[in-house]
Parts: structure tokens; sequence; C-alpha cells
């Protein structure tokens, strides 16, 4: 183990060493699922596409294909699960905490497919693209499975305002380790050109995620675990079956015309686009917007990392605006700012490249910190559900699934978009050619790819705008708790 692996193994085992303070014992067995997440999360959404076009080299066509495939699983996975593991009998998919903890060993088994090649790929070989296909479909089925349970018991948990807040702040600590590990990647592995070091990261990446995770699972209680078993029986004794096609309608039906759940959801769906558009291609622009002699490889690493580690600083850092102001107006703040800063970038134009370094690494941090709250909004409306329908249980799972199903396309249509338009300017051939290519050809591809990093977020943001603005929870920083806790 060198120097760098052992840094991060130290980092993190310093962060499961929180677990003997004690202050908060049900935050910190909870935010140990968020650190292993996000130290598989990170890396795989940061990697895979730079991956797969310009290691494994697989066609346009199969790309797409794959990212289809994926699209389709990607959404209807979740809802499924969370079907599941709000009705099932069997004990690891009805309570939250087995399901981490038995899910934990495969969530990273998953992560660690997309890393190691089948076989050698000659350019477009169709086995490649099984292999994304494979990879795609795997990692995120079992992130559905861990995480959609670790959601669910966010809201389960507590349904006091504070004690949300506090899963929030020891979460964004938990996250704050664990994207640190896109840092300490970039750095051993020389940004992925050590391929074989990168490989062997990911190793101890997807070991170190299982522990955390299974810790979450022997140490985590939902409040909800034997109150969700008593109305199972209860609705089993009215002979009613709670795998039921008439009674997932019912509840799904009644999710989806909640008028807040709606306008939450088309909101979300742009953020998990713009999401994704950082993730897969902030590397991509970085590499080929600013020349080597501006930022040299190391300075990129850091603000590749940067990009990962900050947002979590940034959601830390605003605790108190949280309590005083609520998570409405400061999500609708970075809307406005994340537009603003695009369009004087596009003003400045493609040659300020320190203004540049600063705009992609600021716009993915502003990105990322949004959503990293929007578990905030989604238990409001778990909450809302629970009073409106007077349930003795949430239908956590279910909500959080049903929102996935419509916000997880977003995922695969973002690389989708993007490269199909990078292709038209002939990213296919001119990413390995690098400088050595036709003056005319790179220009076009990097102005195209300048305005696709300025035009995107102004115009997603825009749209989030006017789709967040009539959300009508606002004010449950003020109410001490939506439900009694017992």
């Amino acid at each position: 183990m060198n120097s760098c692996e052992l840094r991060f193994y130290k980092l993190t085992f310093h962060s499961r060493h929180l677990a003997s303070l004690g202050a908060h014992p049900a935050a910190v067995a909870y935010s140990m699922t968020t650190l292993g997440a996000g130290m598989m999360n990170s890396i795989f959404s940061f990697y895979y596409v730079k991956l797969f076009l310009n290691k494994y080299k697989i066609s346009e066509g199969a790309f797409h294909q794959s990212q289809v495939v994926y699209m389709v699983w990607n959404a209807v996975n979740d809802p499924l699960f969370g079907y599941l593991q709000d009705n099932s009998h069997v004990p690891c998919c009805s309570q939250r905490r087995l399901s981490i903890l038995y899910g934990a060993p495969f969530y990273a088994i998953a992560f660690l497919l997309a890393w190691f090649p089948w076989r050698e790929y000659a350019p477009g070989d169709w086995m490649s693209g099984v292999h994304l296909m494979v990879a795609l479909c795997a990692f995120d089925g079992m992130l559905t499975f861990v995480l959609l349970a670790q959601c669910a018991l966010f809201a389960e948990i507590s349904g006091h305002h504070q004690s949300r807040l506090r899963l929030i702040k020891y979460n964004q600590v938990a996250s704050l380790i664990g994207s640190s590990s896109v840092l300490f990647c970039s750095l051993h592995s020389q940004n992925m050109d050590d391929f074989p070091s990168f490989q062997g990261f990911t190793v101890l990446v997807a070991v170190l995620a299982c522990g955390c995770m299974i810790y979450t699972g022997l140490h985590s209680e939902s409040r909800f675990d034997t109150k969700g078993s008593a109305q199972r029986s209860n609705y089993q004794g009215s002979g009613q079956s709670t795998l039921s096609f008439s009674l997932v309608t019912s509840m799904t039906l009644q999710i989806l015309t909640n008028r807040d759940f709606q306008l939450f959801v088309l909101m979300n769906f742009f953020q998990v686009f713009m999401v994704a558009f950082c993730n897969n291609f902030t590397m991509i622009f970085a590499e080929h917007l600013i020349p080597p002699n501006v930022l040299p490889s190391l300075a990129k690493s850091f603000m590749y990392g940067a990009g990962f580690i900050c947002p979590q600083l940034v959601v830390l850092s605003s605790q108190s605006l949280l309590h005083s102001l609520g998570y409405y107006k400061i999500i609708l703040l970075t809307f406005y700012v994340e537009a603003g800063m695009a369009a004087v970038m596009l003003v400045l134009g493609p040659h300020h490249y320190y203004i540049l370094a600063f705009f992609l690494t600021a716009n993915m941090v502003l990105v990322q910190a949004a959503f990293s709250l929007f578990n905030l909004p989604l238990a409001d409306i778990i909450d809302s559900d629970l009073q409106r329908h007077k349930r003795s249980s949430p239908l956590s799972s279910m909500v959080f699934g049903t929102n996935a199903l419509f916000t997880k396309p977003a995922q695969s249509l973002a690389p989708m978009l993007v490269v199909s338009i990078l292709n038209q300017f002939g990213y296919e051939n001119l990413k390995d050619a690098g400088r050595d290519a036709n003056p005319s050809d790179l220009e076009a591809l990097h102005t195209t790819m300048f305005y696709l990093v300025c035009v995107v977020p102004m115009c997603i943001a825009a749209l989030q705008v006017f789709a967040w603005k009539p959300f009508s929870i606002r004010s449950s920083h003020t109410v001490d708790t939506m439900y009694i806790d017992g």
C-alpha cells in the first residue's frame, strides 16, 4: 500500500472512529452508508464515461444502446424496490438496516465490475458495449436497493426538523470524506493514466465502503419497523393482499396527485441531469478547454477533487441559513447563482482559462450542494402524505422510488445527449489526437464544448426556477415536528 492509499485509508478509518464518540449514534450509523456510497459513487460517476469512451473505445452506437437499457432499468428498479421495501414480508427487504446490511457486499462487487475489462477491447468491440450495460445495471440496481433503504431511514429516524438537520450535518461530513476518493484516486493514478494503480485503488475503496455500510446495517433502526409489521398484519387480517395490484396502484396515484411532489419531481429531473452532466464531463471539458501549460495535471486533480469535496463544506457551513431561511429559499438561490455565473462566463469567452477553471469547479460545487439538500423536501412530502391519508406508517421508500422513476432517466439522457453533440463535431476521432489534430476541427470541437459548459447550466437553472417557485412546503424549518415520534 503506497502513501496515497495509506492516507486515504487513515482518513476513512478516522471517520469510522466517529462511532465511538456516541453523541448522536443514530446519526453516525446513518451517515456511515453515505460515507461508503460516497466513496464508490463519486469514483464511478466521474470516471466511467471517460473509461469506456477513451480507454475501452466503445462505439457511439453501443454507448447509446447501453444507456437506453440503463435508463429503462434505472427508472423501473426504484419504484419496484421501493414497493418491495415498504410492503415485503422478508426482513432483508422490509427492515431498512437489513436491506443495507445484506446489500452492502453486492453493492461493492457491482462497483468493481466496470474497472476490469473482460478482454482486450478493440475499437468498437461489441463486448465493451455489453460490459458497459452490465456494469451500469448491476451498479445501479445495488445502489438503489441500499440507498433507497437509507433514504427511507432519513424520513423514519425522526420527524423533528432539527433532528433531520442533524442527519444532514452528519451526512455531509461523511459525504465530505467519501467524496475525497476522487481526489486521492486522481493523484494515485495520475488522472487514470496509470490504470493498474487505478484498479488497485478501486478495490481498496470497495472493501472500505462495504465495511462502512455494514456498520449502518448493524447499528441503525427505523421507528416504523414494528409499526410496519403491524400494518402488514392488519392488511392480511382484513383479507387484503399487501402485494395486490389495486393497492400499489392506489398508493402510487395518491403520491402522484400531490402537487408539491409533481413540482419537486420536475425540478429534480433537471437537477439529476445537471449532476450527471458535471460528473461525467467536467474532466473531459477541462482537459480540452484548459491547456496543460496553464493548468498542469496535478492542479487539475485538485480541481476535480474540489468539485466533490467543496459541496459538503458548503452545506456544512450553511447550517445556520437552513435553520433561519429553510431549504426552499436556499435551493432557489442556487439556481439564480448558477444561471448568473453561466451568463458571465459566456460573455467573457473561453480564453480566460483560470476563470473557466473556477467556473467549472464552482458550478459543480453548487449543483452537488443543492442536490445534497433534496432529502429535506422529500421528507416533508412524505410527512404530508402520511397526514393527508392518515397512514399508520409512511410510504418512505415508495415516495423516493416514485420520484426516481421520473428523475433517474436524466442520468442516461445527459451523457447520451452530450456524447451525440460532441461526436457531431468529431470528438470520437479527435479525443486522442490532442493538439496535433487539424486546428480548425479542434477549434470547432472546443467552441462546442464551451457553449455546452455555459448554455446548459444557464437554461437548466432557468427551467428549475419556474418549476420550484410554486412549491408550497416552505416553513418546515419553523415547525418543531411534523408528526409525533414514537
